[in-house]
């Protein structure tokens, strides 16, 4: 672990703060120690709700690096990682995670993330914002097409 990156990505949420963005900040160095991503948080300066800091740095570093996977790096962020940067930190193969604050202190903070993590629990016909399977003719042959595609880039 390296204070210093640390330290950037939380001085990256303060000064996103004084530009109105959100109170996050992260960044990816890979395996030479060389920042490859950083991202602040920007959620309401683009009216994207994906536009999270981890996001943004992992976009950034995957551009870096002209890949979709980044496992030979590491993630610095401000704050312990939301459900969705979760998944995305999962889905790039990121090979460490640190941070600074925690799921408390972002809930207190105003950014309580616990109801995503239950919702995510709870059967789909029970969550607040309900979700339902169409069992349509055919709906699993995108897969049956991706495994038999010669050409395709596992992930």
């Amino acid at each position: 672990m390296n204070t210093t990156y640390m330290n950037q990505t939380v001085q990256m949420a303060i000064d996103n703060v004084k530009k109105n963005g959100g109170p996050f900040g992260a960044i990816v160095v890979d395996h030479n120690g060389k920042i490859i991503g950083k991202g602040a948080n920007v959620v309401t300066k683009t009216n994207d709700p994906t536009a999270h800091a981890e996001i943004q740095a992992i976009r950034q570093a995957c551009q870096a690096k002209e890949s979709f996977q980044l496992s030979d790096c590491v993630l610095y962020t401000s704050c312990e990682p939301c459900p969705m940067c979760f998944g995305a930190i999962y889905w790039a193969k990121l090979q460490k995670v640190y941070y600074a604050a925690d799921q408390t202190m972002a809930a207190a903070g105003g950014f309580d993330d616990a109801y995503i993590y239950e919702e995510m629990q709870k059967p789909s016909h029970e969550r607040q914002l309900p979700f339902q399977e169409i069992p349509l003719e055919g709906r699993n042959r995108p897969f049956e097409e991706w495994k038999k595609h010669p050409d395709k880039t596992e992930y």
